[in-house]
């Protein structure tokens, strides 16, 4: 058996694009928080999907919803109404409580989508993104992103008129807005960019800015939304309500799904001035439906508040100052900032049966499934612990 998966391995390398650097384990099973590997071991999954398994892995509801509509319809354009679609737009758009929504397919569409309504909507061509942002990796949303090891390789970029400031300094953004900018486009708490979370007071700072100027707020909540930070979305700790508001990943428990949801002052969009084949497809949508009445029916989205504020705890009076200069977070996406390499300490954490996440050269980010259980969820803090008490 081993033999066979060792082969297959090198088949996947042979074959695969080369842009992905892939880890020594090959998963072949998921039930809740864990992963097993093709001989059978273990892992606590604090990698989440990337934030795509905010539910976990083969969550029940939604295997049931995939397997019964699968058998009715996959595929139906929105060229045609479809009931289970119409359904979960309506759930979607009254959990964030704003009117319309376009379906797509990942996190990158939807923020290229967002880019299209905020300059057809403004007639605006300029945009004001963060230092430390990531918006995906298509070449509007690359614009978008400060990591310039992702932008130059393929500059120039489809957005030229894009400003980059630092993340939580309103004086800068301030400065940064103009009668040509279209909107701003910021992370609730940024993921990739180190696990920083906006300060109090910064986004509504922001979004008066936005409205001074005739300019929108786009929120990228793609690795925020559904739960993960304690709240269904994580603006609504801050009490506000973007223009429009980017979301995916876990929307739909693991298949793919992303959309752009429409405030009040965004009208209808022009016929044919947008579009997605596979966007809003019965499949996800079925999926998003049990998704949406998981975290609204159970207490998931509670307990990772109050389970993460109490690792974020823990982590922070226990790790050495040594090795670590922050930790931070919120709900279940915390950030543990280095003071040296964190590949080193992901490879270990993986050798002892934690699955984890960079962000950066320095963070070490863990994304478990809300649905983990205390046992498990401890086990993986302690491993943290263990490791990082421990780093020469």
């Amino acid at each position: 058996m081993s033999g066979m998966v060792l082969d297959l391995a090198a088949v996947e390398q042979a074959h695969t694009s080369g842009a992905y650097v892939k880890r020594d384990v090959q998963i072949v099973r998921g039930d809740g928080a864990r992963l097993w590997d093709v001989d059978g071991r273990s892992y606590i999954d604090c990698v989440g999907g990337q934030g795509a398994a905010n539910l976990g892995h083969n969550h029940p509801a939604v295997v049931a919803a995939i397997t019964r509509q699968a058998a009715d319809l996959i595929s139906c354009p929105e060229l045609f109404h479809n009931p289970v679609r119409a359904r979960y737009q309506a759930d979607l758009c009254q959990a964030a409580q704003m009117p319309r929504v376009f379906l797509c397919n990942s996190g990158a569409e939807a923020i290229e989508g967002a880019i299209k309504i905020a300059q057809i909507t403004t007639g605006r061509s300029g945009f004001v993104a963060a230092m430390r942002g990531f918006h995906g990796r298509t070449l509007g949303a690359l614009s978008l992103t400060w990591e310039k090891s992702y932008r130059d390789p393929v500059a120039p970029l489809l957005l030229s008129a894009v400003t980059h400031v630092p993340y939580n300094n309103i004086e800068r953004l301030a400065a940064a807005l103009n009668e040509s900018i279209a909107a701003v486009i910021l992370e609730v708490v940024q993921g990739e960019g180190g696990v920083h979370s906006a300060e109090e007071g910064y986004l509504r700072a922001v979004l008066d800015l936005c409205r001074a100027n005739g300019s929108l707020l786009i929120l990228d909540e793609v690795q925020t939304g559904f739960g993960r930070t304690g709240w269904l979305f994580a603006h609504q700790h801050d009490g506000v309500q973007p223009d429009l508001l980017c979301v995916a990943k876990s929307m739909a428990g693991g298949v793919p799904m992303g959309a752009v949801l429409m405030g009040e002052r965004i009208e209808p969009l022009p016929p044919a001035s947008h579009g997605s084949t596979f966007g809003g497809n019965p499949l996800a949508c079925a999926a998003g439906i049990a998704v949406l009445d998981v975290l609204q029916t159970s207490d998931l989205i509670v307990n990772a508040r109050s389970r993460g504020a109490a690792a974020l705890d823990h982590l922070r009076a226990h790790l050495p100052d040594s090795t670590v200069r922050e930790v931070r977070g919120r709900g279940l996406m915390i950030g543990v900032e280095l003071r040296g390499k964190v590949a080193p300490v992901l490879k270990e954490l993986q050798s002892r049966g934690v699955l984890a996440l960079p962000a950066g050269r320095t963070v070490l980010r863990l994304l478990p499934p809300l649905v983990i259980s205390d046992d498990d969820l401890w086990q993986a803090v302690y491993t943290v612990e263990e490791i990082l008490s421990h780093v020469s």
